[in-house]
């Protein structure tokens, strides 16, 4: 199995649920129902690399559109780490890219080996994980996303993510298993939010809202949707560089867990970070 034997090819989604097993052996407890949505964005975005036919390396890069894209899935087989597999599948699938800015997700081992190819830090995300209590009252304001419209949630989420992003959010939406909540105030979404099944805990994401007030409404009333599906405990990812969004999930009682960092190749479109209370999914930014 010398490095020189591997061949990187693009994936299927069918190829796809081999590697979210191995997400969920690596602990990142992948959505039971990501797939369809991800190869929605872009489905040439999905690539594994293969000995003799047999998956060993994966990793995507995703189009979001001609300045954008973001790099996930980068997996090797533990036992089959250290040959070169990992760094050969990536090239073969960077070169998709193009001129884009490429954004990531990084864990604490690969930052260095990120800078070296190109990445910078913007900053750090942290897991919250935990079990939200109840609200002591109804939530109110909150509606089931589909009511706000395409339009008007399409552009909420505009504001939210460095790209224009329909395809992946109208199936994202619209995954069986997903509960999608929007946050309405004198007849204007303030925000909105998905939780969906995972391997372990639920994981929300997005949590984009206005304000800390609409962002802790969508909060509760997800963990209430969590709840239906049966999970008591939620993960969402914070972004650190939102304080009121770090208070929100210590408030909740929810505990870091483990971090990764936001990292990009150069620039990308501004976002309204103070809205961003939970990013979308660490795969797919």
């Amino acid at each position: 199995m010398a490095p020189g034997s591997l061949t990187v090819s693009p994936a299927t989604p069918q190829d796809w649920g081999l590697v979210r097993s191995w997400a969920a052996e690596e602990g990142w407890n992948p959505g039971r129902s990501d797939v369809t949505a991800f190869f929605a964005q872009d489905p040439g975005g999905f690539f594994l690399g293969r000995i003799d036919g047999e998956p060993v390396s994966a990793v995507s890069v995703v189009g979001y559109d001609d300045a954008y894209a973001f790099l996930g899935f980068y997996l090797v087989r533990p036992e089959l780490r250290g040959l070169g597999h990992g760094l050969a599948t990536w090239r073969a699938a960077f070169a998709r890219a193009g001129g884009r800015t490429v954004g990531l997700d990084g864990v604490p081992a690969q930052q260095d080996n990120y800078r070296r190819s190109g990445f910078t830090t913007a900053y750090r995300t942290a897991r919250y994980v935990g079990e939200v209590p109840a609200p002591d009252g109804p939530v109110t304001g909150l509606v089931a996303a589909e009511r706000v419209g395409a339009a008007a949630l399409a552009a909420y989420d505009d504001a939210c993510h460095h790209a224009h992003r329909p395809r992946f959010l109208s199936a994202w939406l619209a995954t069986p298993g997903h509960r999608a909540l929007a946050r309405v105030v004198d007849g204007r979404p303030t925000g909105y939010g998905v939780v969906r099944p995972a391997q372990d805990e639920a994981r929300i994401g997005p949590l984009f809202a206005d304000t800390p007030a609409d962002a802790a409404a969508l909060l509760d009333g997800l963990a209430a949707e969590a709840r239906g599906f049966g999970s008591d405990r939620i993960a969402v990812d914070v972004p650190e560089v939102n304080p009121a969004a770090v208070r929100l999930a210590l408030e909740r009682g929810l505990e870091p867990t483990f971090e990764t960092a936001r990292m990009y190749t150069g620039p990308v479109r501004p976002v309204a970070r103070e809205r961003v209370f939970g990013v979308t999914t660490l795969e797919l930014g």
